[in-house]
């Protein structure tokens, strides 16, 4: 009887580990499909597309506050040759207006001149080639769990992390005292990814007396061309508050691929 008895807890113990191990597999499973995929999806397949940019911008607050929204787009090309923006005719005119009004009166807002900051290689190079800065973000992500779910109504699969303050320079950590950031990525079956949300909050003080407080959002829609990863849609939300001054960015943009 203690034979058996025996023989029966070596075998509940195996069922154990094996089913602890399977559940282990499940949680990196769904990082090495996504990272397999991220390899595979930073091709060089020429791309076409127009790309819409709506910005707004709120300084201040009460009576004193200034607010500025624009709409702009433009084409965008990235090929082997590299990559190309073209601006309409009509944007040139709508620039050319906005400076020449700033000659006449400094107080007038140059919103477009800023919305085009939008259309930088900085900016468009995540957009256009989104797989390198999404392999980036995961080499000091921490991994938290696993867990089935929907995108667009279609089964996924939600990757969460928690980004630490490491993965900010050295120079921008010794300010902050107070540092939270989380990423969620949506996946398919074969690891390549839908979707992804990611939230930041800081806190801290610079120059000994400013004290500041940031919340960003970013939300993105990813898509497929050929072999290379794409931002179809970008929400980013920044807030930010310090030295009495109180500053609140939207950014929407949009890209729609032509075939």
């Amino acid at each position: 009887m203690w034979i058996f008895e025996k023989r029966l807890i070596a075998v509940s113990l195996f069922g154990l580990s094996a089913l602890s191990l399977m559940c282990g597999n499940a949680h990196a499973d769904g990082i090495t499909d996504l990272k397999a995929a991220l390899a595979k999806l930073q091709g060089n397949a020429s791309l076409k597309a127009v790309l819409e940019a709506k910005s707004w911008n709120r300084q201040g607050e009460g009576k004193d506050a200034e607010e500025m929204q624009s709409v702009v787009s433009v084409s965008v090309e990235d090929s082997a040759r590299g990559m190309q923006v073209l601006y309409s005719k009509d944007l040139l005119s709508r620039l050319q207006a906005e400076e020449q009004a700033k000659q006449k009166d400094p107080k007038a807002k140059m919103a477009l001149s800023k919305a085009l900051k939008e259309f930088n290689s900085t900016e468009l190079r995540p957009l256009l080639s989104a797989a390198a800065g999404l392999s980036s973000r995961l080499e000091t992500a921490i991994f938290k769990s696993e867990k089935n779910d929907t995108f667009n109504n279609k089964p996924a699969r939600l990757l969460s992390f928690d980004i630490p303050v490491e993965h900010l320079s050295e120079k921008d950590r010794k300010y902050i005292k107070k540092y939270e950031s989380k990423l969620d990525i949506w996946i398919d079956s074969d690891g390549t990814p839908l979707a992804s949300r990611s939230s930041e909050v800081a806190s801290g003080r610079a120059f000994v007396v400013v004290s500041f407080d940031v919340k960003e959002d970013e939300n993105l829609v990813y898509g497929l061309v050929g072999d290379r990863l794409v931002v179809l849609k970008k929400e980013w939300k920044n807030l930010s508050s310090g030295a009495g001054e109180r500053n609140e960015i939207r950014v929407i943009k949009t890209l729609q691929v032509q075939t």
